[in-house]
């Protein structure tokens, strides 16, 4: 993506970041949507649910409704961003060392169940500095290969389901991901959907200079990116429906008409149920069990990490 000039300083409050980070989520979402070769759903289809006394939705021909899916854990088990850190690392990109800092870093996220601002910021500069100085279409065709290798085998097919009932009916789908959009674009395109709503680092002459525009699209940011997104293609957000699995993403949640929570944490369990929000678990019975633990925990240092990052989460308390 070309070099926007107007990088939000780290000075500003995180909101302007948000809108900022959500804006350019966005139009690069807009930039890179896919052709709508989609086949609608028929009225048999909705006839038949109505038959079986369920609401028709989605609703077919709804032009102004679209979906918008989280991606870690709610399309795919695990963290993209931490997929694609192995493929890197399988490419030389970087040192075992950094990839157990990166693992750790994802995992710290998941046990503590907030976003300490100091280890966001170091996450953010760890993976900016993994890109820094690559093409922007080098680390695209290796995203293809990433995708093959770790990410295909990973997607629930009940979320995926889900997805297509709305491509079915005839309406765009969009990932909705804190991970590069770069990345969150080939999935939408590998899984047929719509396109991708991502965090946009700045490049210049197609080089990755190592600094983002705004923050990363994660928590209101996402809320953002899809109320910029909606407004920019003529949706009605009441009539959209949205999936996660994080609290997180109440947010984004929240903004539409149909909030979907997939594999849902204990906080947005609670929240979901108390809403009346659906609730869909595609989890097996002993991972439903581990809410909270990262399903890329097959790393050695995350697993045998677990106990020291809950002790040092208490003594931050």
């Amino acid at each position: 993506m070309a070099a926007l000039g107007w990088l939000t300083p780290r000075r500003r409050p995180s909101t302007a970041r948000s809108v900022l980070a959500g804006e350019a989520a966005a139009e690069a979402a807009r930039k890179s949507t896919l052709p709508d070769d989609q086949s609608p759903g028929t009225e048999q289809d909705a006839a038949a649910k109505a038959e079986a006394g369920e609401a028709p939705f989605p609703v077919v021909g709804d032009d102004r409704a679209a979906a918008f899916f989280d991606l870690d854990n709610t399309v795919m088990q695990g963290a993209a961003i931490f997929h694609f850190g192995r493929g890197l690392y399988k490419r030389k990109f970087f040192q075992r060392r950094e990839l157990t800092r990166f693992a750790w870093q994802q995992a710290w996220f998941r046990l503590a169940g907030v976003e300490d601002p100091e280890h966001m910021q170091d996450a953010r500069d760890s993976a900016l500095s993994i890109v820094k100085g690559h093409r922007v279409s080098e680390l695209m065709s290796i995203g293809e290969e990433i995708y093959d290798e770790y990410m295909a085998d990973r997607i629930w097919p009940g979320t995926r389901a889900l997805a297509q009932a709305h491509l079915d009916a005839g309406q765009r789908v969009w990932l909705v991901t804190a991970a590069p959009v770069e990345t969150a674009t080939i999935i939408a395109r590998r899984l047929g959907l719509t396109g991708a709503l991502g965090t946009v680092a700045e490049s210049v002459g197609g080089v990755y200079t190592g600094r983002l525009v705004g923050e990363p699209l994660h928590g209101p940011a996402k809320a953002e990116a899809v109320r910029a997104l909606a407004a920019a293609e003529g949706l009605d957000l009441d009539r959209c429906a949205a999936y996660s699995d994080s609290h997180n993403d109440i947010p984004m949640l929240s903004l539409v008409g149909h909030p979907y929570a997939i594999n849902p944490d204990a906080k947005l369990r609670k929240h979901a149920r108390a809403l009346d929000w659906r609730l869909r678990d595609y989890r097996t019975g002993r991972k439903a069990a581990k809410v909270g633990i990262p399903a890329a925990a097959g790393v050695g240092a995350i697993a045998g990490g677990t106990a020291a990052a809950v002790a040092l989460h208490r003594r931050r308390r």
